[in-house]
């Protein structure tokens, strides 16, 4: 029997509503459902996603380019990235095409699994049964009070582990607040802060100088991701592990981010351009002997991770799971409950979501 083919592909846009808004002009995230139909007659479902800009620029990029290249050709996602990035590169190398290429990817993952009879991490074979999780939250516009509730809710949920953003103006500011979660906290839970590439070298230092107090178990994103020289010297001089990788594309920037001094590596499995390239880079992160912190979207990469080696955390933004805000046609079937992360979908990837091939 011939290998199937992909016969079409379409691609929706959805805006979910937060429930817990990012920020004043951040109340809705994109979603763009990509539906991938073989000549066997199975269909696949992928998803881009584009939490504030690039949403219609993603999506033309998948109506213009990737569906007619990918059309006729075989449904066999790990065969077809490599030549799928060569062909859209012209249009950059990684951000809106690594974006759209996800999309695809994903759809194609999604139908070899359904074709197989088996969920994402049982195709790729399944190492964990469960994964810890960490609380998470998009929260330095939170007063103290809200922050030290948030984190309480962490606590009574089993978190063993939160992560809080960073960045006001006077670091001390940060450094009162901080000092808040880890009186929550305790001793034995782990802390980790997020900058959100909000400093420069000098800030970053005087900054990580202050929070060594409240002994971060790493710092995220402390200065502009692609300024590899100023990583490459904040390294020497913080002994807080550098996290770096929500906003990298593609195994050759995390070469470089390594090479320049991170120690924890964070992919968007969308991001990166889905699931072929976040098999590829999380191989690399293992080689290299560092870690890994799959970044956001919890229903799709603790279903990657179930399948790696190595135990990592699984990040978990209160309130933002797809599932939660109600996004879904078809949920992943994950259970969330007392810090950790298990099950897992019985065909595919499970993720549908609602109105997905809407114009």
């Amino acid at each position: 029997m011939s290998a199937p083919v992909i016969e079409s592909i379409r691609v929706g846009r959805v805006a979910v509503a937060l429930t817990r808004p990012w920020a004043a002009d951040v109340t809705t995230i994109t979603v763009l459902p990509v539906e991938v139909r073989c000549s066997d007659g199975v269909v696949g479902h992928g998803f881009s996603w584009t939490p504030t800009i690039g949403g219609g620029a993603v999506r033309a990029l998948i109506d213009e380019e990737l569906a007619p290249w990918f059309t006729g050709r075989p449904a066999s996602p790990a065969a077809l990235w490599a030549d799928a990035w060569a062909r859209i590169h012209e249009a950059g190398g990684g951000g809106v095409t690594t974006i759209a290429l996800a999309g695809v990817d994903t759809a194609l993952w999604d139908a070899a699994a359904r074709r197989a009879g088996s969920g994402l991490a049982e195709l790729l074979g399944r190492q964990h049964a469960r994964l810890p999780v960490y609380g998470s939250g998009v929260n330095l516009h939170y007063d103290l009070d809200e922050l030290v509730a948030q984190v309480r809710r962490w606590v009574a949920a089993g978190h063993r582990a939160v992560k809080v953003k960073i960045g006001r103006p006077d670091p001390h500011d940060d450094l009162e607040r901080m000092r808040a979660v880890r009186e929550v906290l305790g001793p034995d839970r782990e802390l980790m802060v997020d900058a959100n590439q909000r400093w420069d070298l000098p800030a970053a230092t005087r900054a990580l100088e202050l929070l060594a107090e409240v002994r971060p178990a790493w710092i995220e994103e402390p200065l502009r991701a692609d300024d590899l020289a100023a990583h490459r010297e904040l390294a020497t001089r913080t002994g807080i592990p550098i996290a770096v990788g929500e906003n990298l594309h593609t195994v050759h920037r995390f070469r470089e981010a390594m090479d320049a001094g991170a120690t924890v590596l964070q992919p968007n499995v969308v991001r990166v351009g889905g699931v072929t390239p976040f098999l590829e880079i999380a191989r690399e992160v293992r080689e290299a002997g560092l870690t890994l912190a799959p970044h956001l979207l919890p229903e799709l990469s603790a279903q990657l991770a179930f399948a790696l080696p190595e135990a990592c955390w699984i990040e978990d933004v209160e309130d933002a799971r797809f599932a939660t805000l109600g996004a879904l046609a078809e949920e992943p079937a994950l259970e969330f409950d007392g810090g950790w992360v298990s099950g897992g979908p019985e065909r595919g990837l499970g993720i549908r979501f609602r109105e997905e091939v809407a114009p």
